[in-house]
């Protein structure tokens, strides 16, 4: 089994597009060997503040409007987390339990989240969630995702998301993301970067995007 990581934020929504793209390019090549380990990079530790809904609210809209119209379905501002360092925890735990149940819960809930505006930091949200995948944890211990964002820090993380493949890193390979002169948020698709990227994460060679 190859194993394709990925540091990132729960509430990231650049990370919710990167892994959709991954999981349907690998779909189309079958090639269900590859897995990918979605480790905690909490950017309300990171930055010292939580995430801020509003802000991230023109985020999805940004890249909704822009790049991905099929996403974000019924993403709810107001049902954004406060914190979402229990559901980090939750996902931690469940890749301790074996890959499929750790991508599983790691899909699972950014779909909750940004696909069907569920509040994932409702500890009763997380418990179904738990249980539904057979897992056993202790939702207000978060010590697995500071763990993970140690070794992160000690990787060389700069943001999330940041994949690491088994011949190169990449930052969010599937978005270009900058903002013009009067700092408004500027998104593509990186087509080349993200034909390297899947290059990387399968050994095959990239696909010139027409």
């Amino acid at each position: 089994m190859t194993v394709v990581e990925v540091f990132a934020d729960m509430g990231c929504p650049f990370t919710h597009v990167g892994l959709r793209r991954f999981v349907e390019r690998r779909a189309e090549l079958g090639r269900d060997d590859v897995a990918v380990w979605v480790r905690a990079w909490p950017l309300e530790i990171v930055n010292g503040t939580p995430l801020d809904p509003a802000f991230i609210a023109e985020e999805v809209d940004d890249i909704r409007t822009q790049v991905a119209p099929e996403l974000f379905a019924e993403f709810d501002e107001g049902s954004f987390p406060a914190s979402s360092m229990s559901a980090l925890e939750l996902v931690a735990a469940s890749y301790e339990k074996d890959l499929v149940t750790g991508e599983r819960a790691s899909l699972a809930l950014r779909d909750l989240l940004f696909e069907q505006g569920v509040d994932i930091g409702d500890l009763d949200v997380l418990a179904l969630v738990a249980a539904d995948l057979g897992v056993e944890v202790d939702l207000t211990d978060t010590r697995r995702v500071l763990q993970e964002r140690a070794a992160g820090l000690a990787r060389g993380v700069i943001g999330s998301p940041h994949f690491f493949t088994p011949s190169g890193e990449f930052f969010c390979p599937a978005l270009d993301v900058g903002r013009d002169a009067a700092g408004h948020l500027r998104i593509t698709r990186d087509r080349v970067g993200f034909e390297r990227f899947i290059s990387a994460c399968f050994g095959d060679e990239p696909t010139v995007p027409d």
